[in-house]
C-alpha cells in the first residue's frame, strides 16, 4: 500500500533555558505530490547540530530565528523519490536542508548531488559536511597553527574538536583536547592521536591544563565557552589565535552565569598579549575553501591520518531526545538520526 502520510517535528515552544521534550512536537503531515520543476525528497540521514539551540529563541542572530510551529532546522542526506526536475533523476542521494522530517518538496537550489560509492553518505553531515569545514576552515584562516605550536580544543570527540585536532597535527602542531569523561578522553588520546587530553569533568582541569600546555597556548579552538574558556585564558601565549566557532555551554543559559563581570579581565589578557580573535560562521569560507576542504580531508580520511566516530540513533522521533542530550554532552561522536533505512 503507498504511504501518504509523513512526519514533522516542529517548535512547539521557545525554551527557557534547557530545551525540554514538551519543546517540540511530533505531527503527521500529507507527502505532497512535485509540481513542474519540483523534486520530493525522502529524508535518509538527519544531521543534529548545537547551533539548532540557537535558532529556537526568539533573539537577534547570523540567521533568522524560527517561529512556533515551523519545523525545526537542519541539513540532511535525502533521495530523490519523485522528479519533475531535469537536473535530479528518481533515487539520486542529495544533501538538503530539509529540516526534522520524513519528506520535504524542493525546486532544485540548494541541493547538492552525494556519490555513495564514494564515501559513506552520513560523512556528508560530519567529517566531510559543515562540521569538519567548521574545523578545517576556522583552523586555516583565523588559527593558522605553525610547527611546534600548541592547539587546544574542547569537546575534543565530537565532530568539530576531533578533525581540529587531527588537522593541527597533521600541520606539525602539539594537540590538545579537552573532553567529558574516561571513555572519550581514550579515544581523543588513543584512536586520534591527540598529545595529551584533559577530562573537564574533573576538579584538576585548570592544574592539567597548564601541565598539558607548558609552553602556553598558541591557537585555543573556542566551541565550548563557560569555564574551559576561563581556565584557557591565562595560558594564552602572545599573539596567540582563538578562532570562535561556538559556545556551547552558554546557549542555555538563563542568566549571565554567577554574576561576576569577567569581560573587563578577559579583555585585559587580549589585548596584554596581543590576541587574536574572532568569531566567524563556516558559510563565510565556502567559496574560497569549500573544495580544497573536500579535497584535503577525503584524501586525509582515504590515507588514515583522519579518523572520524558516528552516534546513530534510528527514528525520527527520538530526535528531541538525541538532541537534548548531545547539548548535554551525551553524544559520543557526530549525532545523525536515521530517519529511513
Amino acid at each position: 500500500m503507498e504511504v501518504t502520510t509523513g512526519r514533522q517535528i516542529v517548535l512547539a515552544a521557545r525554551p527557557s533555558g534547557k530545551p525540554r521534550l514538551t519543546d517540540f512536537r511530533l505531527e503527521e503531515v500529507r507527502i505532497p505530490t512535485p509540481r513542474s520543476g519540483q523534486v520530493l525528497l525522502g529524508v535518509q540521514y538527519l544531521s543534529l547540530d548545537p547551533y539548532m539551540r540557537g535558532r529556537m529563541d526568539d533573539r537577534e542572530s547570523y540567521a533568522k530565528p524560527l517561529q512556533v510551529g515551523d519545523v525545526m532546522v537542519g541539513e540532511a542526506v535525502a533521495k530523490v523519490i519523485a522528479s519533475r526536475n531535469s537536473d535530479y533523476s528518481e533515487g539520486d542521494v542529495v544533501l538538503a536542508h530539509t529540516g526534522w522530517r520524513t519528506h520535504m518538496l524542493s525546486n532544485g537550489p540548494g541541493l547538492r548531488k552525494l556519490d555513495p560509492s564514494r564515501v559513506p553518505v552520513t560523512t556528508r553531515l560530519g567529517v566531510l559536511g559543515m562540521p569538519g569545514f567548521t574545523a578545517y576552515s576556522g583552523l586555516r584562516v583565523i588559527g593558522k597553527p605553525q610547527s611546534g605550536e600548541t592547539v587546544v580544543v574542547a569537546a575534543a570527540s565530537g565532530p568539530v574538536g576531533s578533525l581540529v585536532g587531527q588537522v593541527a597535527k597533521i600541520a606539525g602542531a602539539r594537540a590538545v583536547g579537552i573532553a567529558g569523561g574516561p571513555r572519550k578522553c581514550a579515544y581523543v588520546k588513543d584512536e586520534l592521536g591527540f598529545d595529551a587530553v584533559i577530562d573537564h569533568h574533573k576538579s584538576s582541569l585548570v592544574a592539567e591544563l597548564a601541565a598539558a600546555c607548558p609552553n602556553g597556548i598558541d591557537v585555543y579552538f573556542e566551541n565550548v565557552g563557560g569555564a574551559i574558556w576561563q581556565a584557557v585564558l591565562p595560558r594564552l601565549n602572545k599573539f596567540a589565535r582563538v578562532p570562535v566557532s561556538g559556545l556551547i555551554a552558554q546557549y542555555s543559559e538563563l542568566t549571565p552565569g554567577d554574576g561576576t563581570d569577567r569581560l573587563p579581565a578577559t579583555m585585559r589578557q587580549i589585548l596584554s598579549k596581543s590576541v587574536t580573535m574572532r568569531g566567524f560562521i563556516h558559510s563565510e569560507f565556502v567559496e574560497q575553501y569549500y573544495a580544497e576542504f573536500l579535497r584535503d580531508v577525503g584524501a586525509w580520511i582515504a590515507e588514515g591520518r583522519i579518523r572520524y566516530l558516528e552516534d546513530i540513533v534510528d527514528h525520527l522521533e527520538k530526535a528531541p531526545e538525541v538532541f537534548i542530550g548531545m547539548l548535554e554532552g551525551h553524544n559520543f561522536g557526530k549525532s545523525i538520526v536515521r530517519v529511513a533505512p
